[in-house]
This record gives C-alpha cells, sequence and structure tokens, in this order.
C-alpha cells in the first residue's frame, strides 16, 4: 500500500492510483472532468475553526496535527475517515487544494493511513 498526497491542480498521473479530495470545499477552477476523482471524501476535512487557527502556518503544523488527529474521532470524521480506511488497497493519492501538501491535513491523513 501506497498513500501519496499531491494538488488537485497538478495533471492526473496514471501512477496515481485511487484519486480521493480531502478538501471541504471544491478547489476553484477545477472542473470535475479534469480532477478525475474517485471519491470526494469533504468529512475527513478539518473543521473550519481548526482550519482558520492553522492558516497554513508552519510554525503551528505540529499543534494543527495533533489537534486535527483529535477531531477525527468525532463520529462524523471517525466514519469518513474509516470510508478511506477502505481504500488503501494499493496506491491511494490524498487530493488538496493548499500549495504546501507537506503541512495540510491530506499530509496528516497520509501520515495516519500510512501506519
Amino acid at each position: 500500500m501506497t498513500v501519496q498526497v499531491r494538488r488537485i491542480y497538478d495533471e492526473a498521473e496514471p501512477s496515481d492510483g485511487v484519486r480521493v479530495l480531502v478538501d471541504r470545499l471544491w478547489p476553484r477552477g477545477v472542473s470535475k472532468e479534469r480532477a478525475h476523482l474517485d471519491e470526494w471524501c469533504k468529512d475527513v476535512a478539518p473543521s473550519n475553526e481548526l482550519r482558520e487557527w492553522y492558516g497554513h502556518d508552519p510554525e503551528r503544523y505540529d499543534e494543527f496535527a495533533r489537534r486535527y488527529e483529535a477531531e477525527l474521532k468525532d463520529p462524523e470524521r471517525a466514519a469518513a475517515y474509516a470510508q478511506l480506511e477502505k481504500l488503501t488497497q494499493g496506491t491511494l493519492t490524498l487530493l488538496t487544494a493548499t500549495k504546501e501538501v507537506e503541512i495540510s491535513q491530506a499530509a496528516v491523513l497520509a501520515g495516519l493511513l500510512a501506519h
């Protein structure tokens, strides 16, 4: 099993396997056809409050990851996360619109799913 993180704005690759958007909001300027999604798992995204607090500030990433992991235990997000776990046969590509994927919720999810 391989879990990777990419931007939704990048071209789809044959090596992507199952492509899942993990953002709550649909990314601007991307058509559903161009996205080549297998699934949109918006319920796994962090709360608006957490997302706004974080603001993709690299200095807050570790605390963001800790808080986000805690949020993943609430029932709605836990069900969405369980759905993602079912997709981890082969290659799973988690997609996000953020510019810095290495400090995104997709990176947190990839780390959790890889264990």
